[in-house]
């Protein structure tokens, strides 16, 4: 199986007294992760009940809050025990619901799931303070990948096989970057495995989330407007511009976009400005939470190897996930920033008042290359460091004050946090 790194932080949370929500998109491993839980506590002789709204025959139990108790005390008793619940979406005012169980002051540990959002982080976080932890739970990262490739016999030197296995740790990247980090894609054993695997995946998020969720009855409509945003992603988005191209009114694309944020599919980030009001009112840029729903998209899913200048895009869309990872539960936020004269940076690292730009280039730079955009930015703002992630190894320069740290794509994963 494929280990995962958030693991850890889900076993430690079980010993607290607030629920444990999962949240995250379709089959990527929450169910595995809550039995995965389950059998942790069942080996130390603790009583548990596994619930799951997707069966019929585990729905009339939440009727009320009342009857789902009855339930757990007719199963477990009145004493402590763990409860899970798994596609809490499926309830409707699910927020309301368990608030009201949390509320009633239990000696039961409930950890909880659902795919998508809509239901719950929009609302929960507003309704549950105090009472809940939220863990993401997104595909498989590329670390997650890259050890479970390797059977785990560099898990804790992954620095010492990506100096020495540098032609395995590129063709473990261009694997990822074609097929994603959905776990049943990953642990598919061929191409047509893999493509199938891929299909039932986006079909069941269209017909259980999309469909019967969010009840919209335009899925061409919503299809294709999936395909032009995976078509141009890291360029800005124009929802106008959108409504023209696919016909359906700018509201709805608005709605739509909206929805494929809060399902997990896609992530909106804004542009930077030191002026708030403009960042808000600027167009956005897209990218994919899994790369390989992007090549799906596209029919570019099982190609030997993506083209450029795709893989350029398809390198970018990584790096922003790396970089989401690792400051997530942080205060810095990404942003990417534009210019009128159409000068631009991939990435803008925020934390306070400190604005660091990072550029993604998917090719071995032999010697430092500065693009003329990052120059722009660099005399601008003037930050005491950046950085250039590539494929190549590491290289330091100074330049105006500014300390360039030019870094292999595998230094976001060796270390915990950016220098």
């Amino acid at each position: 199986m494929i280990k995962r790194t958030i693991t850890q932080a889900l076993e430690g949370h079980l010993t607290e007294k607030e629920m444990t929500i999962l949240i995250g998109p379709r089959q990527v491993g929450k169910t595995y992760l809550m039995k995965y839980l389950e059998g942790k506590l069942k080996a130390k002789g603790e009583k548990t009940l596994f619930l799951n709204l997707d069966i019929d025959d585990h729905r009339p139990f939440f009727d009320s809050q009342g009857q789902l108790i009855s339930y757990i005390e007719l199963q477990v008793g009145k004493e402590k025990a763990y409860v899970f619940i798994d596609e809490i979406q499926r309830k409707e005012n699910a927020e309301l619901f368990l608030k009201g169980i949390a509320d009633m002051n239990l000696p039961y540990k409930f950890i909880i799931s659902g795919s998508g959002s809509l239901e719950l982080k929009a609302k929960i976080s507003e309704s549950m303070a105090g009472r809940k932890r939220m863990f993401s739970i997104d595909p498989i990262s590329l670390k997650e990948f890259i050890n479970f490739r390797t059977e785990y016999r560099y898990e804790d030197r992954l620095g010492e096989f990506f100096a020495l296995e540098k032609d395995k740790t590129q063709r473990f990247l261009e694997e990822y970057m074609v097929f994603g980090g959905y776990p049943q894609v990953i642990l598919s054993d061929t191409v047509w495995k893999k493509q199938s695997a891929m299909e039932e995946i986006y079909k069941s998020y269209i017909e259980q989330d999309i469909k019967k969720l969010l009840n919209i009855e335009k899925e061409e409509a919503f299809t294709n407007l999936l395909k032009v945003i995976a078509s141009q992603i890291g360029s800005l988005v124009n929802t106008t511009e959108l409504s023209s191209t696919i016909g359906i009114a700018d509201k709805t694309v608005q709605h739509y976009l909206w929805y494929l944020e809060k399902t997990f599919i896609i992530k909106k980030v804004s542009p930077y400005y030191r002026n708030v009001r403009k960042e808000i009112s600027k167009s956005p840029v897209y990218y994919f939470y899994d790369i390989g729903l992007r090549n799906f998209l596209l029919g570019l899913f099982g190609l030997p190897r993506i083209p450029q200048p795709l893989s350029g895009h398809l390198f970018e869309n990584l790096i922003f996930n790396m970089l989401r990872e690792q400051f997530d539960m942080s205060p810095t936020q990404i942003h990417f920033w534009r210019t009128r004269d159409r000068a631009e940076v991939d990435f803008i690292l925020v934390t306070g008042l400190e604005a660091v730009p990072l550029e993604a280039k998917h090719k071995r730079m032999s010697k430092l290359e500065m693009p003329r955009s990052f120059r722009s930015f660099l005399r601008k703002y003037k930050p005491k460091k950046a950085y250039l992630i590539h494929l190549g190894d590491k290289q330091e320069a100074v330049i105006d004050k500014t300390k360039i740290y030019v870094l292999p794509f595998h230094a976001l994963l060796e270390q915990s946090k950016l220098k």
